[in-house]
């Protein structure tokens, strides 16, 4: 879009784009771990921006605070609002500075929203006879349309001229600060008139012409309680028209005249964004950042150094490591194997490291990569092994350091190598003391990354590519494992992990303590290690006999489903084979809704014959109920008994403490979280997981966490007091949506109000209900329906929220 010939000023809203900004990115950092992610967020978004605009006169308005003169006639103005996120406030100099950078005045004024100088300035534009272009999608700016202010939303690329507020508000932009009177405004802590939202507020001003005009008249409304609310709280109208008013005379910092876009600004740009590490929009934009040395090594942007690893191979020189670490104060440690499974696994090495590019590397376990063991398996000579130390020996020699409290013991992953070491009998848990974990650092400092191994965080804090286990175990049917890689090679890999744990705990650390984290990791994150270490060792005990009998009765009803499918079909085919099945389906039974794939087979996926049994087709229902429990039987009942650990008869499954942003842990190898449980044959399978003689299983859980904070937030007073009362939540939801007495109510009505209420606070439809149900969607649809009439209070905030996010591009709790 480019400026018209009639002179066109341009007024970006800057505060409303910082939160987008800031909530549409993950964390980023700067190198000194200044956060970045609002700025950078905003800097493409500036840079796109003006490249669409080819703009002259320009200029982005910031809030100067969040106290302006509107706190001084209503203190509750935007009280309710949580202060910015402890990330954000050192970004906001910063984005002011990337405007200067970009050759845009950066303005705002004190006691002022920015919204109120873009009107001030908007005056003044068209007093100049010019166009003025607010870009922006901020609602409240509507007010200023006229035939020569338009509002432009360049998320959407849409323009909103006099015709689209008309058709959102109902009524024409002069109107509009009337309807935001009457109906408030949740997101700003307007309050509006009780009763009255955007729709009634547009007709009522439509009718009566203006805000002064109808509480004047207020006696003359038909409807009895909204009559009264409009002459019980014509004040609050009036007081909040004067909240959402802009003040178009509030003072401006640079005269109208003087906002123009500067021309030569490509080296200040190119050296804010360089002082920020964007790489990747400054080659987009042309420029180039200078590089470090390929070959060197950084630990922080003012020193580097050089790599020195060392193998060791006898006690003596294992001591005088074992010396500096002491000496030291911190050693960073890494432990190699055969295996990422802690209780399927044998100790190969451990590498340690005691300053940035000085590490050693210990083999424990190596065999000679030339040893012969052919010859279907039987070794007729024994396996030769290089000089190495013992595993026991170096266990008598390292287990002091470790528990040592003068010494901080560092890793990535503690967790896995605590249990590695205590295979040879160094210990586990709080016996390595004290300690420090740079996965979890990084972690509890960014949560929301994609990946926090050592090779992603060394490529991203100190842009260096770690050497790839790749490279020196090789690839495919080729890998081997690393006890039979050379001791060389092994030196230079293990050692760089050491040493690069190392360098990042020395970056990471202190980043704690600057972004006020200290207390997560130290009370929260880090002494959990120990804990969950010892679960993951522990293991839990599994009946396989049970599971056995639950794998027969299942065999059996597979076999059952497979010949009424057959018989259904009219022959006998291959049910696990899609080709055949949807030449069955499709072709010979001529059901309708086939879709071929690139193959030219016919697609036979859950979304295609999903609905084909909702029609009625019973082959179809009966053949999906076959691949339900054949998933169930291969992935559960016939895999977990392979997966017990010989030695403790219990499966040992891994819990990854940075799975998830949210804090949660998530489980692999196997995988503990997802057995089902919705069906009786998952919860067979549950009732296979056993304690031992003596002891209990305990399941804890927050009771309707999600329906407690619903019922809060959108001010549920019956779901509040349901609680409150101690009441069964889902039955009296059950009774209100269904219309049953509590002493009729039948578990399965329950069940059905359970989904209804968590599915709802989800944004789920009327099909995804119907679903989980077992209705129609039509029926499912009514259930929503009739819910959000009887509890209009969350209808309603669900609304507001959506609105608030359309506007600003994020949402706060």
């Amino acid at each position: 879009m480019k400026a018209d010939k009639k002179e066109t000023l341009y007024l970006i809203d800057g505060s409303g784009y910082i939160f987008r900004a800031f909530h549409a990115l993950p964390p980023m950092t700067r190198r000194d771990g200044t956060p970045v992610n609002a700025v950078y967020g905003f800097c493409n978004m500036l840079q796109k921006l003006l490249g669409e605009l080819q703009a002259q006169r320009i200029a982005v308005i910031f809030d100067a605070a969040r106290k302006t003169f509107r706190n001084d006639i209503y203190p509750d103005y935007k009280a309710h609002r949580p202060p910015p996120p402890e990330e954000l406030i050192p970004q906001f100099p910063l984005i002011r500075d990337a405007t200067r950078a970009f050759g845009v005045p950066a303005l705002e004024v004190p006691n002022y929203e920015a919204d109120d100088v873009i009107a001030a300035y908007a005056r003044l534009g068209v007093e100049a006879g010019w166009q003025v272009r607010v870009v922006s999608a901020d609602k409240d700016l509507m007010q200023l349309v006229s035939d020569q202010v338009e509002l432009f939303d360049p998320m959407k690329a849409k323009i909103m001229g006099i015709a689209e507020v008309e058709a959102k508000f109902g009524v024409l932009p002069e109107k509009v600060v009337d309807v935001q009177a009457l109906a408030g405004d949740s997101a700003d802590n307007v309050p509006g008139v009780p009763g009255i939202g955007v729709k009634t507020a547009a007709q009522l001003i439509l009718e009566y012409g203006s805000l002064e005009d109808l509480l004047a008249r207020a006696s003359e409304i038909k409807q009895p309680k909204r009559r009264q609310n409009l002459i019980d709280h014509a004040d609050l109208a009036r007081l909040s028209k004067k909240l959402v008013f802009l003040d178009d005379h509030a003072p401006i910092p640079m005269p109208l005249e003087e906002i123009f876009a500067e021309e030569d600004h490509q080296e200040s740009l190119a050296t804010f964004l360089a002082g920020q590490g964007f790489k990747s929009l400054l080659s987009r934009m042309g420029m180039k950042m200078e590089t470090k040395d390929a070959e060197s090594i950084s630990v922080s942007p003012k020193t580097e150094v050089s790599k020195n690893y060392e193998l060791i191979q006898d006690v003596e020189a294992l001591r005088r490591w074992i010396k500096e670490a002491r000496d030291q104060g911190y050693v960073a440690l890494d432990t190699e194997t055969t295996s990422l499974l802690p209780s399927h696994t044998k100790l190969v090495g451990v590498s340690l490291a005691v300053s940035a590019g000085r590490a050693c590397y210990i083999p424990l376990g190596h065999v000679d990569p030339d040893a012969a063991v052919q010859e279907g398996g039987l070794a007729f000579e024994p396996v030769k092994a290089p000089k190495q130390i013992k595993p026991s020996v170096f266990a008598d020699e390292i287990r002091a350091l470790l528990r040592d409290p003068s010494v901080i013991k560092i890793a990535h992953n503690l967790k896995f190598d605590a249990q590695v070491l205590a295979s040879v009998g160094v210990g586990v848990g709080l016996e390595i003391t004290p300690y420090d974990d740079t996965m979890l650092l990084s972690y509890v400092l960014s949560a929301g990354l994609h990946g926090y191994g050592l090779d992603e965080l060394a490529l991203r804090y100190f842009e260096h590519k770690m050497v790839s286990f790749d490279e020196v175990a090789g690839k495919g049917k080729n890998r081997i494992t690393f006890d039979y890689v050379p001791l060389d090679k092994a030196c230079d890999y293990a050692a760089e992990d050491a040493d690069y744990t190392l360098r990042l705990w020395l970056e990471l650390k202190p980043l704690l303590a600057q972004k006020n984290l200290s207390r997560v990791y130290e009370r929260i994150e880090r002494p959990l290690v120990p804990v969950i270490a010892a679960m993951e060792t522990v293991g839990i005990k599994l009946d396989p006999v049970l599971l056995k009998k639950q794998g027969n009765l299942i065999a059996t009803r597979l076999q059952k489903l497979e010949e009424e499918v057959h018989s259904l079909a009219g022959r006998s085919f291959n049910l696990a084979s899609p080709k055949q099945l949807g030449e069955i389906l499709f072709n010979e039974m001529g059901l309708s809704g086939g879709k071929k794939g690139k193959t030219g087979a016919y697609s036979t996926s859950v979304s295609v014959l999903e609905p084909l049994a909702e029609q009625g087709h019973e082959i179809v229902s009966k053949l999906l109920d076959w691949r339900g429990l054949a998933k169930l039987k291969s992935t559960y009942i016939d895999a977990l008994p392979e997966q017990i650990n010989a030695e403790s008869g219990r499966i040992h499954t891994s819990f990854s403490m940075v799975g998830a942003a949210t804090g949660r842990l998530s489980s692999t190898d196997p995988n503990l979280q997802n057995i089902p449980i919705r069906t009786e044959e998952g919860r067979a399978i549950r009732r296979a997981f056993i304690a031992e003689e003596g002891h209990l299983l305990l399941s804890v859980d927050y009771s309707q966490i999600e329906m407690r904070l619903a019922a809060a937030m959108a001010g549920i007073e019956a779901l509040i007091q349901a609680f409150h009362d101690g009441g069964d939540i889902h039955a009296i939801t059950a009774s209100e949506v269904f219309g049953i007495p509590l002493a009729e109510m039948t578990p399965e009505k329950r069940r059905q109000a359970k989904a209804i209420n968590f599915g709802i606070i989800y944004g789920i439809s009327g099909f995804g209900l119907a679903k989980q149900i077992g209705t129609g969607p039509s029926e499912a649809g009514q259930y929503i329906k009739d819910y959000l009439e009887k509890f209009h209070e969350l209808r309603d905030w669900m609304e507001d929220t959506k609105e608030f996010a359309r506007e600003h591009g994020y949402v706060e709790t």
